[in-house]
């Protein structure tokens, strides 16, 4: 028995969301003694091998030239065949573009439970449970999905640890492609990228994010004096960028991004279920609010209620000093 996990990749790098959803399977494996199959599509893939290695038990590739870049329709045909040659118990797909666009479709022609936008997932008697959050994160919904022979599921970004494997041993197999030929209705023009951010804060360790309680634009350098003394990144809610202060690229939550920092700092930020969804991952939380009473500090570590402008300046002076002993 075997857990299926599609390796998304795109420009010539996988994507985070693939080493996640192979170490939680990792995590899972010796509990339900199941296998873990990393399937890789694509032309030249070669260069993905490497970094995939010890994260599965078995790398499965299928190269061909009309898999060179993402096509549900052409994804949708090898997967289904592989799927329906092999059993397995789970196929994982990543939330992302890539897998709201296949899965549905998959799951169709396959004829087997879909569930979508998981947070978590267990195997019990080989029946699967999954988590999904409801209203914006505020409710985390369990459920059980009917008993069948095959499980499809998508994972929300950023749910799962990726771990560094233990070794690198990973058996690599090549199957022939099962594609006849493209289809017709739908093909691969260009990747049109959308507007690049200054900063990518899905990589930064360490965010400082604003809120509401910065008053005004032109109290944002107290806090950039705070974040360069922790070698941070600004980051921010909603309200901050739809006053046009900050970009887009910089709003934490649903409806921007979803982060797991080391260490992320909230200033007053009072904490809307939209934001708290997209930051409650991380390792340490810090909130600062004057508002005693503010839902940051239910997903806060740590937490002072006091009025920001008071303790900002003196924690980045206590920081330089430290830094400077």
């Amino acid at each position: 028995m075997s857990i299926f996990v599609l390796v998304e990749h795109r420009q010539g790098e996988i994507r985070d969301i693939t080493f996640e959803m192979l170490s939680k399977c990792k995590e899972i494996s010796k509990d339900i003694n199941v296998k873990t199959t990393a399937v890789l599509l694509g032309n030249d893939v070669e260069q993905f091998l490497d970094p995939l290695k010890g994260y599965a038990d078995t790398i499965v590739c299928c190269r061909d030239e009309k898999l060179e870049y993402f096509n549900s329709r052409t994804y949708q045909m090898v997967l289904s065949h592989l799927i329906n040659e092999n059993k397995p118990l789970l196929t994982l797909i990543g939330h992302t573009s890539y897998g709201i666009d296949l899965a549905p479709g998959l799951a169709i022609k396959l004829q087997i439970p879909l569930a979508t936008d998981c947070a978590d997932f267990s195997v019990e008697d080989d029946q699967l449970r999954i988590v999904r959050q409801m209203y914006g994160g505020k409710v985390n919904a369990r459920a059980t999905l009917k008993k069948a022979e095959s499980y499809l599921i998508t994972i929300r970004p950023a749910s799962f640890e990726a771990k560094e494997p233990e070794t690198k041993d990973s058996e690599v197999i090549n199957l022939e492609s099962s594609l006849k030929e493209e289809p017709i209705d739908k093909r691969f023009i260009k990747y049109v990228e959308p507007e690049v951010s200054d900063v990518d804060i899905t990589a930064s360790d360490i965010l400082v994010s604003i809120g509401r309680g910065i008053k005004e634009d032109k109290n944002i350098p107290i806090i950039e004096e705070l974040t360069t003394a922790l070698g941070g990144v600004i980051s921010c809610s909603r309200p901050i960028v739809d006053k046009g202060w900050l970009d887009k690229g910089r709003q934490v939550g649903t409806s921007g991004k979803t982060v797991k920092p080391k260490l992320y700092l909230a200033l007053g930020i009072s904490g809307a279920f939209q934001h708290i969804a997209g930051m409650k991952d991380s390792d340490l939380v810090i909130a600062i609010n004057k508002d005693a009473n503010a839902p940051i500090f239910g997903v806060a570590d740590f937490g002072i209620v006091d009025d920001l402008f008071k303790v900002v300046p003196e924690l980045s002076q206590k920081i330089k000093e430290m830094k400077g002993a």
